[in-house]
């Protein structure tokens, strides 16, 4: 039997559609998946297997076949052990879609070995494809709940195990609603009110947020450098809507959100070490993901220590600082990441 279930992925930061076509026969017991996907993907088998088998579902020794569409795009993430394990439980006939849920839903989830749905990345991204695509919703961890609900008018079905997304496909209960988030932002705990003196430091602070502006700062060790550059971002105006959704997405693919920061709410203030890589800074990797200067975006990147950063890294820097965006360009093609920010360099003065 043959079922397709709707995902996604992404390339850089931009989702692209994946159906998940899962096929079931009879014959010699194999599982394979095929359609370039990555480890985490191929090791989803064992996961998808323990959690349907401890929900409660008898699995017999069957022929599936999985097929990740399109074939030719390498796909990465453990969200696809949801849309491939409930593959499997309709092509096993353990639940049946005759309300077509399936072609009207995305579905994104990491499985555990107890069949609990856990928190994956990337969701985001899912909800707002889901969203431009004309799809009814979708399907999701609870624990990403709060992270999609930030995207308005689609449907969010948050489930905690294999169940929840039973009873919604054959009898369309949910156990949980949408979070109501009122987006605002909190107060700074860093105020540029607590700076005694430094006037003029101040007051190029202040010319650099009000104009976007880029700025170095020389002084002595202990002169002030650092704590006024920490407090930049309690000056400048507060996120839009369209910003915290950009920043949480960037955030979310990054792997960055957690249960206690589910959203990107205040701008971001990235100050990574002297000692960092030029691909931890720019970013890149074999799968290409954001860096230090794409996860400030829409905020502060402030670089100590300025002097000591490898020479190649400060000048990757002056590309992206002038367009704003950084390509990065790998045998998977092509991708595009944002980095509009303020930039802020501190260093010693000559001796």
């Amino acid at each position: 039997m043959l079922v397709r279930v709707l995902s996604s992925s992404y390339l850089g930061i931009e989702p692209f559609l994946v159906e998940v076509e899962v096929d079931v026969t009879n014959g010699l017991p194999i599982f394979n998946i095929v359609g370039l996907g990555d480890a985490t993907i191929s090791e989803s088998r064992d996961r998808i297997r323990s959690g349907i088998k401890n929900m409660g579902y008898l699995l017999d020794p069957r022929r599936i076949v999985v097929n990740l569409t399109p074939a030719n795009i390498r796909k990465k993430g453990s969200h696809f052990d949801l849309p491939i394990a409930i593959g499997i439980m309709v092509g096993m006939k353990f639940l049946s879609d005759y309300k077509g849920i399936l072609r009207e839903y995305l579905l994104m989830g990491e499985l555990s070995l107890t069949g609990e749905v856990r928190r994956s990345e990337g969701i985001i991204s899912g909800v707002l494809l889901a969203k431009s695509k004309g799809f009814k919703g979708v399907i999701i961890p609870e624990e990403n709940l709060e992270e999609a609900s930030i995207i308005k008018d689609i449907d969010i079905i948050a489930v905690k195990n294999l169940r929840d997304v039973v009873k919604f496909i054959e009898e369309g209960i949910t156990r949980s609603k949408r979070v109501v988030n009122t987006i605002k932002n909190f107060e700074y705990t860093l105020d540029m009110w607590d700076v005694k003196g430094q006037i003029r430091a101040k007051r190029a602070l202040e010319i650099a947020a009000a104009g976007g502006h880029n700025i170095i700062m020389i002084g002595a060790p202990g002169s002030g450098k650092s704590m006024l550059a920490k407090r930049l971002t309690g000056i400048l105006p507060p996120m839009s809507e369209s910003e915290i959704i950009e920043t949480t997405k960037i955030y979310s693919i990054a792997g960055e959100l957690s249960e206690r920061v589910p959203i990107i709410i205040n701008r971001p203030f990235r100050d990574p070490h002297h000692t960092s890589t030029t691909s931890s800074i720019i970013g890149g990797g074999r799968t290409p993901k954001p860096g230090e200067i794409s996860l400030a975006n829409n905020g502060v990147l402030f670089l100590d220590e300025f002097t000591e950063f490898d020479r190649v890294v400060i000048e990757s820097l002056r590309e992206p600082l002038e367009e704003k965006r950084i390509s990065i360009t790998r045998s998977l093609g092509k991708m595009e990441f944002p980095a509009k920010l303020i930039f802020i360099a501190a260093c010693n003065p000559c001796v």
